[in-house]
Parts: structure tokens; C-alpha cells; sequence
């Protein structure tokens, strides 16, 4: 399990995890806000700056809900907590951007939502790509082991609901279904260095999708290890 407390930031992986009207807790529930002239109000992104990815962050004590405020690790290693009043002037000198900080849950591109990857699909890739694929590349907050083909989740459509933990997930919705992938996964997870291949691969041999969206259809607790169902629907 992963989560990304603060958008477009590196986040953090978890042993457990509460799922419910936010999708994941504490998922994208801080961002940063772009301040530049004509940009002003727009959630910045590695889009427009990859080196959001030199900074981490993630929820502090040995529970982690994300119910608290995340802690950001900076890329000299320095740590700021999230309310912190030098915090901003921080990161805008970092990234080279005049910015401000928004919390706020369910900031997901697609609302309140968590993303399910599964291992079959991330080896299946790396094994096309014939290269490894850090499964950070696609920022997912579930990735399971499922007993079904590599890739199946291209066409899952509504209906398509997946038991996890105490809680089950469901394509339902106009904000759910097969993820539609951005450049993002072409920056590799430390923000090194692209990897424009990747993202081509996707986009001619796989309709640019990996990984599939879905709403929190019943609330509960997930707990790495936890059993998983999943019961697909395809399209006609």
C-alpha cells in the first residue's frame, strides 16, 4: 500500500489504511498551489515541476492514519512539518516557484478516489519494456495480487468491485474505470531522469491505461496481507 500525502510529492508506504469517502485517508489531502502570474490558483504538479519529486512526505507515528498533518523531507534531508510559517518559502525556493499550501481532502485528480495496480500488470510490462518498472512510476495506493491476467483491468468497466480488508471498492461513476495515464510515470519516482519509452509503450500497446480508478463503495479498514476478491465486468 502507498499513499501521497501531499500532491505530486513522493509519499509513503503504509501497513494499513483506512478507505471511505476521502478514498484513501490522507491521500493527496495537501497541495501545493501555483502563485505564478497566469497560472495563479492551479495545483502545481510534476508536470510543471519534477522537482517536486526530490521532496518527500508522509504522516508521522507508528500508526500513520493520515489523520494528522504529513511531515516533508526536503532534498537536503531537512525536515518540515506542515504548518510550519517557513514552509512555503521553502519549497518556492526549491522548485524556482512562488507558491502557497492548500489542505484539502479528496484532491485525487479524479476526486476522492484510490487507484488499484495490480503485480501481474507491473511484471507483465517490465517484461514487454524488457527494463525494470518501479511500480512508484503510476503513484497507486493498492497494489494487489489478483487472480487474474496481466492487464485485465484495461477493460474493466462499471460494475467491476474488488474486496479488500473490511472495505469494498467499485468502478461506479463517471470518475471511475481504467486509468487514463499523464507523463507522470515517465519521470522515475526520484525525479532523476525521463523515460519517454515508457510512456509511449503505454499509450501505442495499451490505449494509455495502466491501473484502474475506483470509488469507495463500502468503508473499512486495509491492512497489507489482507485477503482480496475481485469480481470484474467488461464491457460488451
Amino acid at each position: 500500500m502507498l499513499r501521497w500525502p501531499v500532491k505530486s510529492l513522493r509519499g509513503e508506504e503504509i501497513e494499513q489504511a483506512r478507505l471511505d469517502e476521502r478514498g484513501m485517508a490522507g491521500d493527496r489531502a495537501y497541495a501545493l498551489v501555483d502563485e505564478r502570474d497566469h497560472h495563479a490558483g492551479r495545483v502545481l504538479t510534476v508536470r510543471q515541476r519534477a522537482e517536486m519529486l526530490h521532496w518527500r512526505s508522509g504522516y508521522p507515528g507508528e500508526d500513520r492514519t493520515g489523520e494528522g498533518t504529513p511531515t516533508l523531507t526536503a532534498p537536503d534531508g531537512s525536515e518540515w512539518k506542515w504548518d510550519d510559517p517557513g514552509l512555503a518559502g521553502a519549497l518556492a525556493e526549491s522548485l524556482g516557484t512562488p507558491l502557497r499550501l492548500r489542505a484539502a481532502d479528496g484532491q485525487q485528480d479524479r476526486g476522492p478516489t484510490v487507484l488499484v495496480t495490480t503485480e501481474a500488470s507491473r511484471a507483465a510490462l517490465e517484461e514487454e519494456l524488457g527494463a525494470p518498472v518501479d511500480l512508484r512510476r503510476f503513484r497507486p495506493n493498492l497494489h494487489l495480487l489478483l487472480d487474474a491476467p496481466a492487464f485485465a483491468e484495461e477493460e474493466w468497466t462499471a460494475g467491476t468491485v474488488i474486496t479488500v480488508g473490511d472495505a469494498e471498492l467499485a468502478v461506479e461513476g463517471t470518475v471511475a474505470g481504467p486509468c487514463i495515464r499523464c507523463a507522470v510515470p515517465s519521470w522515475d519516482p526520484d525525479g532523476r531522469e525521463r523515460w519517454p519509452r515508457l510512456q509511449k509503450w503505454i499509450i501505442e500497446r495499451h490505449a494509455n491505461k495502466f491501473g484502474v480508478i475506483m470509488t469507495v463503495a463500502r468503508p473499512g479498514t486495509v491492512r497489507r496481507g489482507d485477503p482480496v476478491a475481485a469480481a470484474p465486468a467488461t464491457g460488451a
